[in-house]
């Protein structure tokens, strides 16, 4: 960030140098720190946050694999960048782990039985579900979904009990005329203005 904002002062022909700031020491969360708070009570509330929900999906060497998903977000345009966790419990992790690139399919407003299609642990996810290969990474593309971003796996942290994947956006597309799937307190909805 530190160097974006060097970079824009210098092209506005800024007079002064500007040197980044120092980077913070980072250091783990002491067991004294930690707030108490009931499991329950965390996904209740959280639950009141409204978000869209997913198709994560990778192709490796066992044919396609993907998993729903309402952890995504976008994380920087310059370089674009997006993000979604997945919990470290997940058998389809690996897999999109070991292909290095997957495919963000975004739901669109009756979409929910295949986001419950693909968030079952075990099944064949794929099976009657049409699909063709992304143009940048080849991952499945669900051509019912609205929207999609095609990525390559830039880096991947650890989150608690979930791992943040950051993917760098080789290409994407939506149709602009589709109501996205929302997911609010365990249920699913559409967007009215």
């Amino acid at each position: 960030m530190a160097a974006t904002a060097v970079r824009y002062l210098r092209s506005a022909g800024a007079a002064t140098a500007v040197e980044p700031l120092p980077r913070p020491e980072l250091r783990a969360v002491r067991d004294d720190e930690r707030m108490a708070v009931d499991p329950a009570e965390f996904r209740r509330v959280l639950g009141h946050f409204a978000s869209g929900v997913t198709i994560v999906t990778a192709l490796d060497e066992d044919g396609p694999a993907g998993f729903a998903c309402q952890s995504f977000a976008s994380l920087s345009l310059d370089p674009p960048l997006v993000v979604f966790m997945v919990a470290r419990t997940s058998t389809t992790w690996p897999r999109i782990a070991r292909a290095g690139r997957f495919c963000v399919n975004i739901l669109g407003a009756r979409q929910d039985g295949l986001c419950r299609a693909f968030a079952v642990s075990g099944a064949d996810k794929f099976a009657g579900v049409d699909w063709t290969p992304s143009p940048s990474t080849g991952s499945p593309r669900l051509p019912s979904a609205p929207a999609w971003v095609d990525c390559t796996i830039a880096t991947v942290h650890t989150g608690g009990d979930h791992l943040i994947v950051v993917g760098r956006v080789e290409s994407l597309g939506a149709s602009d005329d589709a109501e996205p799937l929302l997911f609010h307190r365990g249920r699913f909805g559409r967007f009215s203005a």
